[in-house]
């Protein structure tokens, strides 16, 4: 597995090296570098539509039609001219003046920097939206830094990562600036699997769609593959609207979309504060609201917050000496559902605290219970975030409730349910996040669903038709946890024999080989797994309540527990498996450890110490 922490940190030494050899500041490096992984992920995105478009592409003379614009838009993706293409900068020579190069308008280049502006000007010309977003600043910058800075982002491990990476690379780097660039201003970057969470559970079709949040607009990328991936195309069937306050955020999300084919009305600066503004005039009038806004913001001026409407529950509890809300949770909640229409469905990340606070705030949650529009609550654990460790809670609205479930919300606790990527960070795999949503479609009697996810699993863990050699014949018995881990642990000892014997020239490509292997059989354990998970809970497709997981509760439920929409108030906390450790003993055993670590140290500082005097 690649680990992307690592490519993050190491692009970040590097280009940050680069920064402190000039003579720029963090703001004017900023955005051009962060434009720079822009085009470098609009080139690789581009390589794959190209050999998609190339498949099956006719011919004429015998010659292939060579690729236009209009293929790309086609399949929402950004056409890049060869001079924008990243291979074409990269491969530039030294001596750009020798290489008579011209700009779109005749003028000779004279610089890599005049030659980077030409490429960000030529990308503007395919994407109305991305007009005046893109810098071409590049000229301030020496031709040998930015040169190595290009090949800094020619990094293959980009490719192979995949995905929509650009927001969390951006995310990082703009993290790393200075606090001039990147004040903090309760904005970060969204998990991709919350993202993926909250886009499963709303299933966008078709209609309008807003982010008053929308930082650097992951919610409409993983809004439009969902889309696709249905069947359908998301420039035709979906309408995008954005607002967000930081200008550099919005000219990311601008970038974002347009690499991914996506067009959209994203508004920025002063008139974007969602607090004060309906930029686009959208209040009742949307079918899919989503976003992750900044939570517990305090300092909001009533009066103006209350001038702005989009408050069908009042306003949540005012300072009357300085007349500013304390905390604006309830304000973004109340727009959340302001925005829908009479059949709009909305999803949003929102700090925990706001599923059980006091006061107005209870106030606004009962009015909002006594809707019958709250449809769904998830509790996410620790470690989410990618710079912040707190835990939060998805909330769902659904102003077309189905009648059978209109009284009803579905409680999830999946505070314990993740998978580790690191110390610092968990997240949803692909399986886990279908896991959870098959949870959503029992609760709402779409079984045909449920059925399609266990025939997605039988497809997966099938064995394989023509089984090559013994590790694919491993993978053919791959039906179970048990068999899966067998399996894999035969693997694992056969690898390390196969590489013990391998002759020294050949020992590099075995190990790759049997590494390979491992990692499918690995993959294989884990679908297992997560099959386990849900087929032990929910058979073939019946939702019941599961202790310490899901619960399914009526308004007067809710109503007895002071509105509180804690999903961990109504699922109960599941039975621990007693694991046979004595308590007691493992915690002497561990202070034994740790006294014994101590005085190792103890030693170790000793033979440090008496090293350096005999140094003077």
């Amino acid at each position: 597995m690649i680990n992307i922490r690592k490519l993050e940190a190491e692009l970040w030494e590097s280009a940050d090296l680069l920064r402190q050899g000039s003579k720029l500041t963090s703001s004017q490096y900023c955005m051009p570098v962060l434009a720079l992984l822009f085009l470098r992920y609009a080139y690789s995105r581009y390589k794959i539509v190209e050999a998609e478009i190339l498949e099956n592409r006719p011919k004429r003379g015998g010659r292939v039609m060579p690729v236009e614009p209009s293929d790309f838009a086609a399949k929402s993706a950004l056409f890049l001219p060869r001079e924008a293409q990243f291979d074409y900068l990269v491969n530039l020579p030294d001596d750009i003046i020798a290489a008579k190069l011209k700009t779109k308008n005749g003028q000779d280049i004279n610089s890599l920097g005049e030659a980077v502006n030409n490429a960000m000007q030529l990308v503007e010309d395919q994407s109305e939206q991305l007009t005046g977003v893109l810098p071409k600043t590049y000229t301030m910058f020496a031709d040998d830094l930015l040169r190595e800075l290009l090949r800094i982002f020619n990094n293959k491990t980009i490719d192979e990562v995949g995905g929509d990476i650009i927001g969390r690379i951006y995310e990082y780097f703009l993290s790393k600036f200075a606090k001039a660039v990147a004040s903090d201003d309760g904005v970060f970057f969204t998990p991709k699997s919350l993202v993926k969470m909250l886009v499963n559970v709303l299933e966008p079709k078709q209609g309008v769609m807003l982010d008053p949040a929308c930082g650097s607009g992951g919610m409409f990328v993983q809004t439009g593959d969902f889309v696709n991936a249905s069947g359908y195309n998301a420039n035709t069937n979906m309408t995008f609207y954005g607002q967000e306050k930081v200008e550099y955020n919005a000219q990311l999300c601008l970038m974002n979309m347009a690499v991914h084919g996506l067009n959209g009305r994203i508004v920025s600066g002063d008139e974007a504060n969602t607090f004060y503004h309906d930029a686009h005039n959208l209040a009742g009038k949307c079918d899919y609201v989503m976003a992750n806004p900044p939570f517990n913001v305090d300092k909001v001026k009533a009066e103006s917050a209350s001038a702005a409407g989009r408050l069908p529950f009042g306003l949540p509890g005012v300072n009357q000496k300085t007349k500013e809300i304390g905390n604006a949770n309830y304000l973004w909640i109340s727009y959340f559902y302001a925005y829908l229409n009479d059949h709009g469905r909305a999803g949003f990340v929102m700090a925990s605290s706001a599923t059980d606070s006091a006061n107005k705030d209870r106030d606004i949650r009962e009015k909002l219970v006594r809707t019958g529009d709250v449809d769904v609550m998830v509790s996410v654990g620790n470690n989410f975030f990618y710079t912040l460790s707190l835990p939060c809670s998805l909330w769902f609205f659904d102003r077309n409730k189905h009648a059978d479930i209109r009284d009803k919300v579905l409680f999830i606790d999946a505070r314990n349910y993740y998978t580790v990527v690191d110390r610092t960070l968990n997240e949803w795999t692909e399986w886990q996040l279908r896991n959870l949503q098959a949870i959503v479609h029992l609760y709402r009697g779409e079984k045909d669903k449920y059925q399609q996810l266990l025939a997605d699993y039988k497809k997966s863990l099938i064995p394989n038709p023509s089984p090559k050699g013994e590790g694919s014949r491993m993978l053919n018995d791959c039906w179970t946890v048990a068999s899966a881990q067998e399996a894999l642990d035969k693997q694992k000892a056969a690898a390390k024999e196969a590489i013990a014997n391998a002759q020294r020239k050949d020992k590099k490509r075995i190990e790759a080989e049997q590494n390979a292997l491992i990692a499918d059989l690995e993959d294989i354990l884990e679908t297992a797994r997560q099959h386990e998970w849900l087929t032990s809970k929910f058979g073939e497709g019946k939702y019941k309540d599961v202790l310490g997981l899901c619960k399914i509760a009526t308004i007067q439920e809710i109503e007895e527990k002071n509105y509180s929409l804690t999903p961990g108030a109504y699922v109960g906390v599941a039975e621990q498996e007693d694991d046979g450790v004595d308590f007691h003993e493992r915690m002497n055993e561990i202070h034994a450890e740790l006294a014994q670590l101590n005085k190792e140290a103890n030693t170790l500082m000793d033979e440090i110490q008496k090293a350096l005097e005999e140094l003077k």
